[in-house]
């Protein structure tokens, strides 16, 4: 799912740092930048983005009055919104209007990830709400065909079909194909909400396999599970999620 997002910033140094942290995270498509109240205003009723990056003193008006110049009025357009600024007194006040969070000038790669992760998690859920309320004929309708992500300069589109398995590592999750492995800063339950359940099945909290390329389901002498696929690849299967597999064959 691609975030569409708008970058609002008086200082162009501000916004060029912040076009390149999010480099690191391929879910964001930046669509516009505005260096004004009045600019930033104009863009996001034009391109309608879901996430908006807002400093709080910008020129014309400050980034709270942005934010209620864009919920006026008929064709009102609100989306997420990101603090991005050097002063820590406005904090409660963003927290008020349900700001998703609040970042400190310079901030980290890291703590950008995780008001990243934290808009993700709230439009996703946003969208899934309003699939439901317009009733989609097919659950499938919400789950990703392709993964979307940087590799050393690219952007690739990998198949979902493709996928071997699915390794948690850190705050990273690793994706294997047939011949390739990709490191991707993600979280396992995130990716997992994306994966048709009939295709994939978590079977470890640090492992999800494509049941496409599944072979068997192995009781070791131990009494532990193990998933073994068909290029003879081992996953360790924890009890807790052994019940999956029956309700997988359940439903099969």
């Amino acid at each position: 799912m691609m975030i569409h997002a708008i970058l609002a910033d008086d200082e162009v140094l501000a916004r060029q740092k912040l076009r390149q942290l999010l480099r690191d995270e391929p879910e964001i498509e930046i669509v516009g930048e505005g260096a004004s109240a009045s600019e930033t205003i104009d863009l996001v009723r034009a391109t309608g983005p879901e996430l908006l990056f807002l400093d709080i003193r910008m020129p014309g008006m400050d980034g709270f009055d942005i934010i209620g110049k864009l919920s006026v009025g008929s064709d009102s357009v609100v989306p997420r919104i990101i603090f991005t600024t050097a002063y820590d007194c406005y904090a409660l006040r963003a927290f008020e209007i349900h700001a998703v969070d609040y970042l400190l000038k310079p901030f980290t790669s890291e703590r950008l990830h995780s008001a990243v992760q934290r808009a993700r998690e709230q439009i996703y859920a946003t969208k899934q709400d309003a699939g439901r309320s317009n009733g989609r004929s097919s659950q499938n309708a919400s789950y990703t065909t392709r993964i979307v992500f940087k590799s050393r300069g690219r952007i690739l589109f990998l198949p979902v079909s493709d996928i071997r398995w699915i390794g948690a590592e850190e705050n990273y999750v690793r994706i294997c194909t047939e011949t390739e492995k990709h490191l991707l800063r993600e979280t396992m339950s995130h990716l997992e909400e994306k994966l048709d359940p009939q295709m994939f099945l978590r079977v470890h909290r640090s492992a999800i396999v494509n049941l496409q390329y599944l072979k068997e389901v192995r009781t070791e002498p131990s009494g532990e599970f193990t998933v073994v696929l068909v290029n003879g690849q081992k996953i360790a299967m924890s009890r807790s999620y052994h019940a999956r597999i029956s309700d997988w064959l359940a439903r099969s």
